[in-house]
């Protein structure tokens, strides 16, 4: 087997800088999203007392739990030793971090007072989820830096297997509290669910696969190197794989609250009455993230095509964002039980309404922009660091790994 030579991403196409440039652009316009909600007050979103995560939060728990699945293709070759995919450590290590930056800058932009983030960093309330998320989140970092430090520097090398370990187990455990947030919401019956956090964990797996796939294709396109179609095929039906895994895990969610009577309200809700988020459900999540990206990654027809499997990649992304927006927003907008088991007690103060909710062009301008800073972080970073292979070219003792 050949030993791999890493380099940085000496680009200087206009296509590299024309990139960043409009990188910058929208991360331009979403701190001026930022500064307009931040004075005006969140009146000015979409966001009310029924909804109080917006779309900001969709896209922050997205890229959050992407970053954790981007770390899988690291994963697989030192902790699986697979050879194959053990030279695409380094940049599946560097976009892990730049999802999860993007994502809590998101997060932190959304608080309302973001300069209140020092409290939440130095008083810990340990029986609260978000603090153990604080501290997964801080430790993700760190581990993670120490893992591409260890496949970078030779003079660590011999951590690298310790390293690669911990930073598997780490973000199996940060999905799950991420999953676990809302699993443990007892008061939204579309949340009270314990298989949500191994679900978001399979979600982590086909998100983060997605994006690597679509930030490679496009790393080795920026510098015109040699990307081999064998290891684009494997990722391909490592995707597959996901892709249809996440799907049986929402299809058992679902079908166990059919099975819980308090639950058929919401169920309903969700998959036939609920306008807006029935046709994110079954159109986006469950046609666009999962048939059709699957028809492309098993169809014989579309055996050879880097097109159909960027094209996949892209409606994965598409269909888990939406499928997160349902979960998300639509799990709020159904209405509150708020005596389960008693006798009803209503008032004139929306008790059994949907609650309403529609985006803003800020909220959406600030999601975009931390998917922006995650891109931006993995170019400079592939320009600074020498984390991306000089070729990947399919050599022939690696066909069978």
């Amino acid at each position: 087997m050949k030993k791999t030579h890493y380099s940085e991403l000496w680009c200087s196409s206009p296509r590299f800088w024309g990139g960043l440039t409009f990188l910058a652009f929208i991360i331009l316009l979403g701190l001026g999203a930022t500064y307009y909600m931040e004075h005006q007050g969140h009146w000015v979103t979409g966001m009310s007392n029924q909804v109080v995560w917006g779309l900001p939060h969709v896209f922050a728990i997205f890229m959050i739990v992407a970053a954790s699945g981007a770390l899988n293709v690291a994963s697989i070759g030192s902790v699986f030793g697979g050879p194959m995919y053990k030279p695409l450590g380094r940049f599946s290590a560097l976009l892990a971090i730049g999802l999860l930056a993007g994502g809590l800058m998101v997060l932190v932009l959304d608080l309302g007072r973001p300069d209140r983030l020092v409290v939440a960093m130095t008083t810990f309330n340990l029986k609260s989820i978000f603090t153990w998320n604080i501290l997964l989140y801080t430790g993700f970092f760190v581990i993670v830096g120490l893992y591409i430090w260890t496949m970078i520097d030779r003079k660590v090398n011999k951590y690298y297997q310790v390293t690669g370990y911990l930073a598997f187990f780490w973000r199996l455990v940060l999905t799950t509290g991420t999953g676990s947030i809302f699993g443990f919401l007892v008061a939204r019956e579309a949340y009270d669910a314990a298989i949500l956090a191994p679900m978001f964990i399979i979600m982590s797996f086909s998100f983060g696969l997605a994006f690597f796939i679509i930030t490679l294709i496009s790393a080795y396109w920026w510098a015109g190197r040699t990307l081999g179609e064998l290891r684009l095929a494997k990722l391909k039906h490592l995707l597959g794989v996901f892709v249809g895994a996440v799907l049986y895990f929402s299809m058992v969610y679902h079908l166990t609250n059919l099975y819980i009577t308090q639950h058929h309200g919401v169920e309903r809700f969700i998959l036939l009455d609920g306008g807006v988020y029935s046709l994110m459900f079954w159109l986006g999540h469950v046609l666009i993230g999962s048939i059709i990206p699957l028809f492309l990654i098993y169809s014989p027809a579309f055996a050879s095509s880097r097109f159909a499997i960027g094209a996949a990649s892209v409606l994965v992304l598409m269909g888990g964002f939406l499928q997160l927006y349902v979960i998300v927003i639509g799990g709020q907008a159904f209405p509150m039980n708020m005596f389960p088991g008693k006798e009803v007690v209503t008032s004139e103060f929306l008790d059994g309404v949907v609650a309403s909710y529609i985006p803003t062009t800020a909220e959406g301008l600030l999601g975009i922009a931390g998917i922006a800073v995650a891109m931006t972080m993995v170019a400079v970073g592939s320009r600074m660091l020498k984390v991306l292979p000089e070729n990947l070219e399919d050599p022939k003792d690696l066909e069978h790994a």
